[in-house]
């Protein structure tokens, strides 16, 4: 998620402040319990998202955690809204240990270790159950175990950072047929450009400052976001229709320095994990209560959804060699593994 669209996110949580949980006042820095002796292991964990965005909640939840379990030995600080500076600083920091934790997405982290991406192959995931089949089963494992082999810890619980859907102004997209020639702006990665292009459609890479009046201007005639920034970035003023394609999913991974994390304690080991997966568990729950409740206030404005099957854009990827280009980057084994919590695509 780039920062423009992290500003928006917060603009979008403000405008549904019943999805989230409510955080205490807080200063620069969060999760730091009071108590009368200095901590005997200080972590210090930074993040790209504001404080009221469900994971610096639920962060926050999994700190005051640590530091009763562990009577005060263990104190979590949190250093949100890029403090510490962007995605790539942190992963920096991160592996050098000056950051004990950090929340890349999944893309982020991809760039050091590739097998991370495969979550965000094009319609892989048809919904949040095949999602959390994959990534809190065998898939996630082989990923951690990769993300292992570069010196850093990645927790068994991934966080959510939610499906992107496709707005359009002309036609509601109801299948891949609906994509033939279609001019669609999208974010630069290379998986979503090959996606969009193996669907016949014509992408289009533009800063997302430029969506709107690009959009209104016609230079395209659909783009692709989460509801919350699709709601923010009031796009149902110049699109008609929402699919809810959920062609590309993307989470963070809750990681540690693998030097500090093994430097802990067993039984301070046990108790951070516990709540830091329990939090994340808690937090996907917040981001399904919140694009349910942008998705209504859409409608509100006009916004026509609708809920295509994943089975056209599938089939017309397959026969444009998508999948088997990228099972071949992604590996054999790591596909086989994704294959069994969404079924056949190469």
């Amino acid at each position: 998620m780039t920062s423009l669209s992290r500003r928006t996110m917060l603009k979008a949580i403000a405008a549904t402040p019943a999805a989230i949980p409510a955080i205490g006042a807080a200063g620069a820095v969060i999760g730091m319990p009071h108590i009368a002796r200095a901590a005997e292991f200080e972590l210090k964990y930074g993040n790209n998202l504001p404080l009221s965005h469900p994971l610096n909640v639920r962060a926050n939840e999994a700190a005051e955690r640590i530091a009763k379990e562990s009577n005060g030995k263990a104190v979590v600080k949190i250093f949100p809204n890029n403090q510490l500076g962007g995605d790539t600083d942190m992963l920096s920091q991160v592996r050098s240990g000056g950051l004990t934790f950090f929340t890349p997405s999944a893309l982020v982290i991809a760039t050091l270790v590739p097998v991370a991406a495969i979550n965000a192959v094009g319609f892989a995931f048809s919904d949040y159950d095949q999602v959390w089949k994959a990534m809190d089963g065998k898939l996630g494992a082989h990923v951690r175990e990769a993300i292992s082999k570069v010196g850093l810890y990645a927790f068994d619980k991934m966080w959510d950072n939610g499906f992107r859907q496709m707005t359009s102004g002309d036609k509601a997209i109801n299948s891949a047929a609906d994509m033939n020639g279609l001019k669609i702006r999208v974010p630069v990665s290379p998986l979503s450009i090959a996606m969009f292009k193996g669907l016949g459609a014509a992408p289009a890479s533009l800063q997302f400052s430029e969506v709107y009046s690009s959009l209104q201007t016609r230079i395209v005639d659909a783009q692709e976001n989460p509801l919350p920034i699709i709601q923010v970035a009031k796009l149902y003023e110049v699109q008609k229709f929402c699919s809810l394609s959920n062609h590309i999913w993307d989470g963070f991974w809750f990681i540690a320095n693998g030097r500090a994390w093994k430097g802990l304690p067993a039984d301070m080991q046990t108790i951070v994990a516990n709540a830091i997966n329990d939090a994340g568990v808690a937090q996907r729950g917040d981001i399904k209560a919140l694009n349910q409740s942008v998705k209504a206030d859409l409608e509100s404005k006009g916004l026509t959804f609708n809920q295509p099957s994943p089975d056209s854009f599938r089939a017309k990827l397959r026969d444009a060699g998508f999948y088997g280009e990228w099972k071949g980057r992604f590996g054999d084994e790591a596909w086989g593994l994704l294959e069994e919590a969404v079924g056949k695509l190469a």
